[in-house]
């Protein structure tokens, strides 16, 4: 309901067509003049079609209303039917009108507009044949029950059909004219106007003859200026001269002279002849106003597709001109035709100017190029053109100035439905610039693949995904020297490649550590045995690193391997005299320092024993000296300060402070350790991570001591990774936490086992070591007011942590 009164037409136009309902009603009262029957052309379902078929089915009850209204005001003025029988036919006339609205929008599937010969023979065939069924029906059964002038079912029914169907061809147009084609505003020129005047003139004055009784003898005179109106104005010109015949039909018949009035025994029949010359002049209208609309559309749609045909021409013409590129065109026997605006420019002549006694423009063509490319391009393009095969060329082509330009020429035959060649076209693009390019670029390659072989490394490339790609030189030939048939392997995969080459203890980590690499893309340095083409292993150093796009992706992989053997032996005879020294070194300090204890703290021991003994005696005594044992107590508490005093001098022994404490910044203390630790961490294979947070405050401390606490931390996390083969990373951190400055020391090593006491003095787990460094170090850190602990780490490895106070003095 709501769409309805949404839906609901505006009053001037339910006035109008309550007017014009109420008019055909009265048409067809002045048309009703067959002796006993009520019934004659029906312009009312014409307007009710057309109104239906251009509307919303949401407004239709409300049209359905207004015709309710209409009908029944004709019906008391002119018919004067009982008022059931009025809303009986009315039923009719509104079925009528429903069901060819429906039938006529169902079939267009868009709006009714009458422009093409399905939709008129559709209106004509549904909505003037199939529709009025329903209205005569009921019309001439209401009519026969109702017993009004008694007239019969079977003698009113064919004439109810034939003038609803008059009514629809006659009115229907015209309303659609008015509703749609005015609606366009469209307007006559002053020709068109006078022409229309003119054969309006020639068509009344026909008409008015062929009608009357005294003139002509047919009515079907009419029709040739009928037909010329709807030839020249289409449906406009039909609707209006439909129009005017009716009115012209109507007002002779109300006069009485008219072809189609007689007497009372022929009225039937001349009634029945009249609804048939309507019919047929409107159905023949409307078809010829169809098939004249139609031959427009196909001139105006032949006239527009010349001349986007033209436009088109004309924009290919120009898009040809500015292609960056030579455009021809060759007849099927190879002839040149057609040259492009650049082609000419470049050439300096056009497909005419090659025209030559006795040289075909296919020669004068082949003739352009280089003399040392001519004949091949002139064998090439006639092999083309023999067996019709794509043809694609490199060549020289000479300019107009007499240079010789490298193209690139490309050319396909076009062929007919029957396979046959009709033309040739062909493109050349000046690739000068890019086989200059080329040729310095296979010239860098050259010199980069002399310096590349030249260089004494080996290097190689691989994909993404790790299949190797490039081995240099040098790195094949030491495959050829090492791996039997090594010429045999097509494609050698990694696995291969380590399990021939590398040392078998050395080959799992490598394998691991490439593998990590092309998992995770980070790039990797590892150190290994390398077999020489003799069986000896020596060391070797692989570097690996991804090359990336624009977006982060792999792309490629690259790698060099160097030979280190005598820098590694080197190294490891260093570091043999290194401990060999350390180990005199201790020994000669715990020598030195058992010396210094036995010597100094000799003595006091040696005063202790004594005056302990003597205290004994003089308590020992009847009676007991106390006196004496007093004072010999005396000397016993002063001789063990003495030896107090000896260890604590032999404790600053091991301290070796030298320096006074001074202001100083963590951070430079920190770079100073990691420089002097970064060859052995090299050698070691440990990537030294150093995190110092920004702006940290001035620390009061000693500079040597602080930088050997760090040196010994590090290198026990260096030495506790020693077992492990890849992620070698030692992460030294420094932050501020309240008033301390917290430094953490972390490996990735086994952890260690003996927690509890690992500070303790004489506390190690190495084979060599004295077990002093974890002691002395927290002697350091706690010297400066600050503490020194451990942790484990998850799943592996330790942290090693130590403070120092931002404010304050540190303990003396």
């Amino acid at each position: 309901m709501m769409r309805v009164w949404s839906h609901r037409p505006q009053i001037e136009h339910l006035g109008l067509f309550v007017a014009a309902y109420v008019l055909g009603c009265g048409f067809a009262q002045a048309l009703a003049i067959v002796p006993g029957i009520t019934v004659s052309i029906w312009p009312p379902a014409g307007v009710f079609i057309a109104t239906l078929a251009l509307t919303s089915r949401y407004s239709w009850p409300w049209w359905i209303l207004a015709g309710c209204l209409a009908e029944m005001f004709a019906q008391l003025v002119w018919y004067h039917s009982p008022v059931p029988a009025g809303l009986l036919i009315y039923a009719g006339n509104v079925l009528c009108a429903v069901v060819g609205a429906m039938l006529i929008r169902w079939t267009n599937g868009r709006a009714v507009r009458l422009d093409t010969m399905p939709e008129v023979l559709a209106f004509v065939a549904l909505g003037a044949g199939v529709a009025p069924l329903a209205s005569a029906t009921v019309g001439s059964a209401t009519l026969a029950w109702f017993d009004v002038r008694s007239q019969t079912f079977t003698d009113v029914w064919p004439l109810f059909w034939i003038g609803d169907a008059t009514g629809i061809l006659l009115v229907a147009p015209l309303a659609l004219v008015v509703i749609q084609h005015w609606r366009s505003g469209t307007q006559f020129s002053a020709a068109q106007w006078t022409e229309a005047g003119i054969l309006g003139l020639i068509f009344l004055g026909v008409a008015a003859l062929s009608l009357s009784n005294d003139y002509l003898p047919t009515p079907y005179i009419i029709m040739p200026p009928l037909l010329w109106l709807a030839v020249r104005f289409e449906f406009r010109g039909a609707a209006v001269a439909l129009t005017l015949l009716a009115l012209i039909t109507m007002a002779l018949t109300i006069s009485g002279d008219s072809q189609f009035v007689g007497d009372a025994e022929s009225q039937r029949e001349r009634q029945v002849m009249l609804q048939l010359f309507l019919a047929i002049s409107a159905f023949s209208s409307l078809l010829v106003a169809a098939i004249s609309r139609q031959h427009q559309l196909a001139v105006l749609t032949l006239r527009r597709s010349m001349e986007a045909l033209r436009d088109r021409e004309q924009e290919l013409s120009q898009l040809v001109d500015l292609i960056p590129s030579h455009v021809w065109r060759l007849t099927a026997d190879g002839e040149p035709v057609f040259f492009n605006k650049r082609m000419v420019d470049f050439l300096g002549l056009n497909p005419g100017d090659m025209d030559k006694p006795g040289v075909g423009r296919v020669e004068a063509l082949t003739q352009t190029a280089h003399p040392d490319d001519s004949p091949a391009f002139g064998n090439a393009l006639r092999h083309c053109l023999a067996t019709g095969e794509r043809f694609s060329m490199r060549y020289r082509l000479r300019r107009a100035d007499g240079a010789y330009h490298w193209m690139s020429s490309r050319a396909e035959p076009l062929r007919d439905q029957d396979g046959h060649i009709v033309q040739w076209y062909g493109i050349c693009h000046d690739i000068d610039d890019q086989v200059q390019a080329e040729e310095a670029l296979r010239r860098s390659e050259r010199q980069l693949q002399e310096m590349i072989d030249a260089v004494p490394v080996r290097i190689w490339s691989a994909t993404p995904v790790g299949g190797p790609v490039y081995f240099n030189k040098r790195y094949q030939d030491h495959f050829r020297s090492v791996i039997p048939n090594f010429e045999a392997i097509q494609e050698p995969r990694i696995e291969h490649l380590l399990q021939e080459l590398v040392h078998p203890e050395d080959a799992p980590g490598v394998e691991r550590a490439l593998l990590a690499c092309f998992e995770t893309g980070g790039g990797s340095a590892m150190r290994f045995r390398w077999r020489e083409r003799d069986g000896d292993f020596r060391w070797a150093e692989c570097r690996v690193e991804p090359r990336r796009d624009h977006d982060g992706r792999i792309l490629q992989w690259y790698g060099v391997s160097l030979d280190i053997d005598g820098e590694v032996r080197a190294q490891e005879q260093l570091r043999v005299a290194q401990q060999s020294l350390a180990r005199a070194s201790q020994a000669a300090s715990l020598a030195e320092l058992s010396a210094s204890i036995a010597h100094e703290v000799n003595q006091p021991l040696a005063a202790i024993v004594a005056n302990s003994d003597a205290c004994r005696r003089w308590l020992s005594a009847e009676p007991p000296n106390l006196e004496r044992a007093k004072i010999t107590a005396e000397r016993i508490t002063r001789d063990a300060n003495s030896a107090a005093d000896v260890i604590n001098r032999i404790r600053a022994l091991f301290k070796r402070s030298t320096e006074k404490r001074s202001e100083a910044a963590l951070e430079s203390v920190v770079i100073e350790a990691r420089n002097l630790m970064a060859e052995e961490a090299s050698r070691r294979n440990v990537r030294l991570d150093v995190d110092i947070d920004g702006e940290l405050p001035l620390l009061t401390l000693d500079r040597v001591q602080i930088q050997q606490v760090l040196v010994n931390l590090m290198r026990n996390g260096m030495e506790a990774m020693e077992t492990v083969f890849n992620d070698k990373v030692l992460s030294v951190r420094a932050r501020r936490i309240a008033d301390v400055i917290e430094t953490e020391i972390t490996d990735r090593g086994l952890g260690f086992t003996i927690f509890e006491r690992m500070f303790e003095p004489f506390q190690t787990t190495k084979a060599q070591g004295m077990g002093m460094g974890l002691a002395i170090s927290r002697s350091i850190v706690e010297s400066h007011g600050g503490r020194l602990w451990a942790r484990k780490n998850e799943p592996q490895g330790a942290t090693f942590i130590f403070t120092l106070p931002v404010e304050g003095k540190a303990a003396s």
